[in-house]
């Protein structure tokens, strides 16, 4: 049975923040109770821009999934592993290299930015230009059909969408595919056989998506259903050959707007960012010196919100009331800024608390986060082992 798989990873390339909190953390918090879930530590990724210090993907890896159990990610609810951990990604990037042409890699919107972005490095290598292609296996050898990304990343998803298509188009051609398509329609039922065969009908002669969803839903509750009689039935609702690999679609997700304490986008190349469990003095030290409306120079000075940094934060952590107050003091002069900075200060540290506790089960015990990762990667592999098995087969490179 198909089932509606999210999958998602993040590059263990230094200490998480709340910008990764707001940003991706607490939508998979959510998805992890609507979706069979795979979260990943995506350290090969990581290695495309950091090969020459690969100290700090080591030093990374087991704090990023601290912060994940931290915030609410239930690893019995989600399946949490490092990417390294299941050498099938290396393999079927492998294979899909050989039948990716090099102009889809370089047409890829980010791979030029990201040189331009990131000059001190040298991006020059494969694994650069072919990270999109690494991509595409972490998605494709799970089958997941909704991947969470933001606006810019579609493209991504797009280019994996292309590559199953390529793949299914090329290896999908098994000898006397219709016949054994028409053979699998009717091991559906009577009932059921003929309905599948109005819906491809539906779809393939009016291109009616309705009728296709509807089709792929017909075949999700046919439990009873072997692999490649699911592949073959899917391929032959589209016209094409087996659908080996499953095309996902992209789940778009609002853009962060969690605002760094200068007040342009937390980042860590901005240097203005609160990590996850980051100390109480230190988180009240750093909004406490915040920088604020250049106008109010002094006490009795009337500021304006919409130039200020801390005004930014309100509008993240405070409710209706505490703005009001914010907007009504800060005009008038009625409230000073360390006033105005300690409903944010408040609200930020109470955020954390419960992450704080939740962390420091794992650091006083490490195996408990070993053991979570380490049951992940046996369910990661066994389900990745599938795939490989089907694309092997699809390929000719099964041998007895």
């Amino acid at each position: 049975m198909l089932v509606d798989r999210v999958l998602s990873g993040m590059r263990p390339t230094g200490s998480l923040h709340l910008g990764h909190y707001h940003g991706v953390l607490k939508n998979w918090v959510e998805m992890q109770q609507k979706y069979e879930c795979f979260f990943f530590v995506a350290d090969w990724h990581a290695l495309t821009t950091h090969y020459d210090t690969p100290q700090i993907i080591e030093q990374s890896v087991w704090d990023m999934v601290i912060d994940w159990l931290a915030v609410g990610v239930d690893p019995a609810r989600a399946t949490l592993f490092i990417q390294s951990k299941v050498p099938e990604h290396a393999e079927l990037h492998l294979l899909l290299s050989m039948i990716t042409p090099r102009g889809w890699l370089e047409r890829v919107p980010t791979y030029k930015d990201q040189q331009e972005k990131l000059t001190e490095k040298d991006l020059g290598t494969y694994g650069f230009l072919g990270y999109p292609l690494l991509q595409s296996a972490d998605i494709l050898i799970y089958r997941a059909t909704q991947v969470p990304v933001g606006e810019d990343q579609v493209p991504h998803i797009e280019f994996t969408r292309e590559i199953a298509r390529r793949f299914n188009h090329i290896y999908g051609r098994e000898s006397g595919f219709e016949e054994n398509a028409k053979a699998a329609v009717k091991k559906l039922g009577g009932k059921k056989a003929k309905l599948y065969d109005e819906l491809r009908n539906r779809y393939q002669e009016q291109g009616d998506d309705e009728a296709l969803q509807s089709a792929k839903l017909l075949l999700d509750e046919q439990q009873s259903l072997s692999m490649s009689d699911r592949e073959r039935l899917l391929g032959y609702l589209e016209g094409g050959g087996k659908m080996i690999l499953l095309e996902p679609q992209a789940m778009l997700t609002a853009a962060s707007k969690m605002p760094g304490l200068d007040g342009q986008k937390m980042s860590k190349s901005y240097n203005n960012t609160i990590s996850l469990r980051e100390d109480e003095a230190s988180v009240t030290k750093k909004i406490r010196t915040m920088p604020t409306d250049p106008a109010r120079v002094r006490r009795t000075d009337v500021g304006n919100p919409d130039k200020c940094p801390v005004w930014q934060l309100h509008q993240v952590y405070s409710n209706e009331d505490t703005q009001h107050w914010v907007q009504q003091g800060c005009r008038s002069a009625g409230i000073g800024c360390i006033e105005c900075k300690q409903p944010v200060i408040d609200a930020v540290l109470a955020e954390q608390t419960p992450m704080r506790e939740r962390a420091q089960l794992y650091l006083d015990d490490p195996t408990l986060v070993r053991n979570i990762i380490s049951d992940g990667c046996e369910k990661a592999r066994k389900l990745a082992a599938e795939t490989m098995r089907d694309v092997r087969e699809s390929m000719g490179l099964s041998y007895s």
